[in-house]
């Protein structure tokens, strides 16, 4: 905290992760530190100015936070956002003078959205220093404070101290990934691999499920074998496997199937891009546009992929009475 010199801070966006990632900083930034805050629903800015009074100001539009703030975090669901809140005319971030300023865009988008207003403000505001730093870690990361950053910037960047100081209040890792706009391609190339495997990983369980086999061995087995990894554990697919998964929880909490399904999009959309050969990707795409659009799984975490693909969740009752 020692390098946190700035008297304000602006955050954009307190969406399911901006709110606790806002409120982190509000609890952990020097005691002098103001934080502007702004989001298009009134209600969430209210509430956290509410919990925070005298320390989380609430501002008129992206502009206005800009305005006040040395350092800008936002945190907004689409590219579309982004580019509202950083290149409307009348009440984007760029409407205000950021020269010298700090601008860190933690939100998931396409890269070249990102290009797009990285280069706007290094025409208009030569001195100001615009960061993509998407984060991983889902809901639970962000109210806990363990989510991790993936930066667009080299690990040789003058304002990379700041930037940890900084980030590392609302997370537990910041990782450098070379440069502008790698922090999204990092990002979107890790749930493209998470979300491959959490469908593989429902088919697994289900179709050895099926063939008798207890679940909670089954995760056993993926431990001391090859397949290996967190989504077969700490996200397992089948609730009552591991206590703390959203699966267990009724998928009620964790990273909504409608937002993997958009980076997962973006993914394909990126590999299209960069000529990279995707044989998984638009059956992948083609899966989770099914589950985003069934009543029985919209709006819930992504791993209710299990449940789409017809696995059995009533397990438990079954062996248990055997």
């Amino acid at each position: 905290m020692g390098s946190i010199k700035e008297n304000a801070i602006g955050f954009i966006g307190l969406g399911a992760m901006g709110k606790p990632m806002a409120g982190h900083l509000a609890n952990k930034l020097p005691a002098q530190t103001r934080i502007y805050v702004f989001d298009v629903v009134e209600s969430v800015v209210d509430d956290l100015c509410a919990h925070f009074p005298d320390k989380v100001m609430k501002g008129a539009n992206a502009k206005d936070v800009a305005e006040k703030s040395e350092t800008i975090i936002t945190m907004v669901p689409e590219g579309t956002h982004v580019k509202a809140v950083y290149l409307d005319p009348q009440t984007g971030i760029c409407q205000s003078d950021i020269s010298g300023k700090l601008l860190i865009d933690c939100s998931t988008i396409d890269t070249p959205t990102s290009h797009l207003v990285k280069d706007h403000i290094a025409e208009h505001f030569p001195t100001a220093s615009f960061y993509d730093a998407p984060v991983s870690g889902g809901v639970v990361g962000a109210v806990k404070g363990t989510i991790a950053f993936f930066l667009g910037a080299s690990d040789t960047d003058p304002n990379l101290p700041r930037l940890t100081s900084l980030l590392q209040m609302m997370g537990k890792q910041l990782i450098p990934c070379g440069g502008p706009t790698f922090g999204l391609a990092a990002k979107l190339s890790n749930n493209y691999l998470s979300g491959t495997i959490a469908i593989a990983c429902s088919e697994a369980m289900d179709m050895a499920m099926r063939s008798g086999l207890d679940p909670r061995v089954l995760a056993k087995v993926y431990a001391a074998g090859t397949a290996q990894n967190t989504i077969c554990d700490r996200f397992c697919p089948v609730p009552g496997v591991y206590a703390e998964a959203p699966s267990s929880k009724g998928y009620k909490e964790g990273f909504k199937v409608q937002l993997m399904r958009k980076d997962f999009a973006l993914a394909v959309e990126m590999a299209k891009r960069v000529g990279s050969k995707n044989v998984l990707g638009e059956v992948g795409l083609e899966t989770y546009t099914g589950v985003m659009n069934d009543p029985r799984c919209k709006d819930l975490d992504s791993r209710v992929v299990y449940r789409y693909l017809g696995g059995d969740e009533d397990w438990k009752a079954k062996i248990d009475s055997t």
